[in-house]
């Protein structure tokens, strides 16, 4: 006979032993300050102008040829797979760029995506995008816009 207590289904404890699915818009909502209010301004205003002329931006640790990381590569295939064209950006090669798109996202890890001139999210946000066909939604509307 086991030890301890009988385990509750989860229909028995009314949802509440169910994961809870976090969301790109649940994110987003609770990101906090305003994006990129400590940049110096000449480099905000250059983050500002290459997101807003390019409808995807992808900043990943090294280049869409040769992705650096595990993530960026996860990142680099889906862009591939749904062939939409898309910028990449390397930050491996600046610490400068590298530490304020931390700021200007308020998002502390990489790759990070722009989509339509608004962060979009990271790796693990893109997959569930992509799985769920938020993101093929997403591109087809950025791609009519």
């Amino acid at each position: 006979m086991p030890l301890g207590p009988k385990p509750v289904s989860e229909k028995a404890a009314g949802g509440l032993l169910a994961k809870p699915r976090v969301n790109r818009r649940m994110v987003m909502m609770s990101m906090g300050p305003v994006p990129g209010a400590g940049l110096p301004e000449e480099l905000k205003t250059a983050l500002d102008t290459f997101v807003s002329k390019n409808k995807i931006v992808a900043f990943i640790k090294g280049t869409r040829e040769f992705p650096q990381c595990g993530f960026s590569h996860t990142v680099v295939q889906i862009l591939n797979i749904m062939e939409t064209p898309y910028e990449t950006v390397n930050i491996l090669e600046d610490e400068t760029l590298r530490q304020g798109m931390k700021e200007y996202s308020q998002w502390p890890t990489f790759p990070q995506i722009y989509i339509d001139g608004e962060f979009y999210g990271g790796c693990d946000i893109m997959i569930e995008a992509y799985q769920s066909g938020e993101l093929k939604e997403t591109l087809e509307r950025v791609a009519s816009s």
